[in-house]
């Protein structure tokens, strides 16, 4: 965990260590902007595999600036739904942004997790026509050779780019929209992808990926790794592990060619790719990564401010927060150790968030008194840290007051 104060930040650790940010956008950070909701339009729903749909909105020419975005970049979808009890709760979910940036539309792909609420009702209700809360635009995971929102073209086409991605499942869908912009707006780019599923029905933006390599057949590479399904090389069939993915990197991709990396998956993948290629002495900036999931699901996520009650008559923690221009104050019992994102809902049921994992980065704000632990960051670059940023939904207090700005 790490101990934050209001004037300075520890650095983030390693990648051998815990893991850490993603580093990504112009001068290293990605366009920040207020997370808001705006309620949009379903324009379609296409099959992409047993599991996994794509799911297009229609934004009105009205909030076209509120939904720009760079690729790579992700949107937090917003639901009321019935739990297993069929009690109506509110579940949020964060979605990456699977398109090229287009004006007018955005593009999600949501692919069916074992129990999840949000993804099985979309996957078997979700259709043309229906009107779902989308947040605008955020995320890091994006190329810091594309500089201009909703402009691909910004991309420096006078400089030849290696890109490479290693990605699993749907990891695929960041992946896949930075793809298509890089390699149409330069035809300098070269961009290997490596990515892993179980069997070929498994494999999200199948054809895609194949029209693809039809377009840009001298500067796109495919590399499907297939753990259950074997393949006509056994460097592509089976798990991807640190052996695998070393000969990989020795026999089939120009590794010390590569200007960016991409990672995209479930946290063991990513990892595993983090340390190897930090064993290849690849500098830490020339790296993004994402995670799908934290490799901790007995965490709770999605929570929108559990039921909390200060106890008058024993220790109490003092949260003040600003957000929107507006001052909020709650007190937060000492042995409830709830989180500061917790207690600010309790307050301001619009607080911004999206995954409450430590994952997506929607809940930052600035710790602006007092000290706090952060238990778990995957977002945060060490800049920001630095700077006194952080994760609200998983710093709690460690002074008996403590205040943060969502709006800094």
């Amino acid at each position: 965990m790490t101990e934050t104060t209001a004037a300075a930040g520890a650095a983030m650790p390693a990648p051998d260590g815990e893991p850490g940010s993603t580093p990504a956008g112009q001068d290293g950070a990605a366009p920040r902007r207020r997370a808001s909701f705006h309620p949009l339009e379903v324009a379609g729903v296409r099959r992409l595999t047993a599991e996994a749909i794509e799911v297009t909105f229609a934004v009105p020419a009205g909030l076209e600036g509120e939904f720009d975005y760079l690729p790579g970049q992700y949107v937090a979808l917003r639901k009321e739904l019935p739990d297993a009890e069929g009690n109506v709760h509110e579940v949020r979910r964060s979605y990456s942004i699977c398109a090229e940036p287009t004006p007018g539309e955005i593009r999600v792909a949501i692919k069916r997790d074992l129990g999840g609420i949000f993804s099985t009702w979309a996957n078997e209700e979700l259709a043309a026509g229906d009107r779902i809360d989308v947040m605008s635009p955020a995320g890091a995971f994006v190329s810091k050779k594309i500089t201009g929102l909703n402009d691909p073209a910004s991309i420096d086409t006078d400089t030849e780019h290696n890109f490479v991605a290693v990605a699993a499942g749907s990891g695929i869908t960041p992946v896949i929209a930075i793809a298509r912009t890089v390699l149409a707006a330069n035809e300098n780019t070269r961009f290997d992808l490596v990515y892993a599923n179980r069997a070929s029905a498994d494999v999200m933006f199948l054809e895609e990926l194949a029209d693809l390599k039809d377009r840009y057949p001298s500067r796109f590479a495919l590399h499907h790794v297939l753990s259950r399904e074997q393949r006509i090389s056994p460097l592509l069939s089976g798990r991807i592990d640190s052996e695998k993915l070393t000969r990989l990197l020795e026999n089939v991709i120009r590794a010390e060619e590569v200007d960016e990396w991409f990672l995209c998956g479930p946290f063991e993948l990513v990892q595993l790719a983090r340390d190897t290629l930090a064993r290849r002495g690849v500098d830490a900036d020339r790296i993004r990564f994402e995670l799908f999931t934290t490799g901790q699901p007995q965490k709770p996520e999605g929570h929108i401010g559990r039921a909390v009650q200060a106890d008058e008559d024993g220790e109490n923690y003092k949260i003040e927060f600003r957000l929107d221009g507006l001052s909020g104050e709650v007190q937060s019992p000492v042995a409830a150790g709830e989180t500061i994102l917790n207690a600010a809902l309790r307050a301001r049921p619009d607080v911004p968030f999206a995954c409450a994992g430590g994952v997506c980065g929607t809940c930052r704000a600035k710790l602006t008194g007092g000290t706090v632990k952060m238990a778990e960051n995957y977002a945060l670059e060490p800049d920001e840290i630095d700077a006194g940023y952080v994760l609200t939904c998983q710093s709690r207090p460690t002074s008996d007051a403590v205040s943060v700005d969502f709006d800094a």
